[in-house]
């Protein structure tokens, strides 16, 4: 089930806000945990009981870690072996395929089967998820869940189960226990929700569907364009299901942390993983770099750990070697960076530093999409070619032109802005609701007619 279907919006979301608020308050959690779990089964039945198992894991890790820590010994045993079971869980399901088919290729191991092992949907998410919390115990920065319920809540709530945020127990530990709910948060959360319905429906789907048509293309033209599609597609695609797990969680009470902050405003490569997938670069940042010494170690160590901390990030979006090479070369662009660019840039008009970063990421999506290499070269051999772009091509092009300009004005904070300026009006509550109701006929309205609405993180 996706937010962005008829199913979620018309059954699901109605039966589930229902039943939430008429409940009394301290039963809200059990529904919410239940409810939870009908949602990732509707898609995922078979992996209901992988879910279930780390929740009880990192229960009882963390319940183990903050036993031993009250009783002054070392809970360092506790947390390896938690830590373990995680990463057990995450690699069969998820690297298992990809090193035996690699050891297949070795002679030796010509004969080794390789599984075909189906993805859990969000196991990255929700396991990542969910080795914080134990991490923090250990380290006292969280209390151990004293209810099996509140952690399980924790874990499989639905608006950020699938696709994040990756929210760590430590900011909605308060929450989880005890949340107040009013009119004006849940109208922020119903305003997040159709903004990032929109985002998801209007802008992503559109561009991706020119992405899919262009892929097959001639010509650097239609490359250009199509590149410029897909990056606006994975940032209205992701951005948007955040914005609709945030809404979400508004309407239950809870208030997650922002996952996007504008990323294509951006006028260096490091900056721009300040404000893409911000839930993600903060677990490698507090959860590996630091651990690793960071910046406060020698110059060669440092960039040892950038160049770890990017090759597991690659790692984690998926079992493919693209990810990889798409990690270690943002990591080569981020150690460039640190050892001259910044400084050298830092002389450059703001403008072109921009620009340049754009095309930076733009290649960085060519490599994150293919996984298969030969059509990744093929494809960008073809940014750089003579050759003249099919005639169906440039309609094509000039067709979206319209949607991609729309696109890129709607990835800026210009919108923001103007309306912050427009807020104070008296009419500014009217407008609101006015313009998020046709937003939302024209979200049900386009899907209604569409094919093509995937969710490009659900693979993760």
């Amino acid at each position: 089930m996706v937010f962005s279907s008829n199913i979620f919006l018309f059954f699901y979301l109605p039966i589930v806000l229902g039943l939430y608020y008429l409940v009394p308050g301290k039963y809200r959690n059990l529904v919410l945990f239940l409810v939870s779990l009908f949602f990732y089964g509707w898609g995922e039945p078979a992996y209901l009981a992988l879910m279930l198992f780390v929740i009880v894991v990192n229960y009882i890790g963390g319940a183990v870690v903050a036993a031993r820590r009250q009783a002054g010994k070392s809970a360092k045993s506790a947390l390896v072996l938690s830590l373990a079971l995680n990463l057990a869980v995450l690699g069969y399901f998820k690297y298992a395929g990809l090193l035996l088919g690699t050891l297949r290729a070795v002679p030796l191991f010509a004969g080794i089967s390789v599984p075909d092992i189906p993805l859990p949907i969000g196991i990255s998410f929700y396991v990542f998820q969910s080795m914080s919390y134990v991490i923090d115990v250990y380290r006292g920065e969280a209390a151990a869940a004293k209810s099996p319920l509140c952690f399980g809540t924790y874990v499989a709530m639905f608006p950020q189960l699938i696709a994040g945020p990756i929210v760590r127990y430590r900011d909605v530990a308060k929450q989880l226990n005890s949340r107040q709910t009013s009119q004006q948060q849940f109208a922020d959360g119903v305003r997040l929700f159709v903004i990032g319905l929109a985002k998801k429906v209007l802008l992503a789907n559109q561009v991706g569907a020119l992405w899919e048509a262009l892929i097959p293309g001639v010509g650097a033209l239609s490359a250009w364009f199509g590149l410029a599609a897909y990056s606006l597609q994975i940032y209205f695609d992701f951005s948007g299901y955040s914005d609709m797990a945030l809404g979400l969680g508004r309407m239950l009470g809870f208030h997650f942390l922002p996952n996007f902050n504008y990323p294509y405003m951006a006028k260096s490569v490091g900056e721009f993983w300040r404000r893409w997938h911000i839930s993600l670069t903060t677990w490698f940042r507090e959860y590996v770099y630091i651990p690793l010494g960071g910046n406060r170690i020698g110059m060669a160590r440092n960039l040892r750990n950038i160049l770890l901390v990017w090759a597991l990030t690659g790692i984690w979006h998926g079992a493919s070697w693209n990810f990889l090479l798409w990690g270690l070369y943002y990591a080569l662009l981020l150690v460039a960076e640190r050892l001259f660019l910044e400084r050298m840039a830092a002389r450059w008009p703001g403008m072109l530093r921009h620009l340049l970063t754009l095309l930076l990421v733009a290649f960085g999506w060519g490599m994150f999409y293919f996984t298969d290499f030969g059509e990744g070269l093929r494809f960008f051999a073809r940014l750089f070619s003579f050759t003249a772009t099919g005639v169906h091509e440039r309609n094509l092009c000039l067709a979206y032109l319209p949607i991609l300009l729309l696109a890129a004005l709607a990835a800026t904070p210009l919108g923001k802005r103007l309306w912050k300026k427009f807020e104070p009006s008296p009419a500014s509550g009217v407008l609101q609701i006015l313009g998020g109701s046709v937003l939302f006929l024209l979200c049900v309205a386009s899907l209604a007619t569409q094919s093509y609405n995937p969710f490009i993180y659900f693979r993760f």
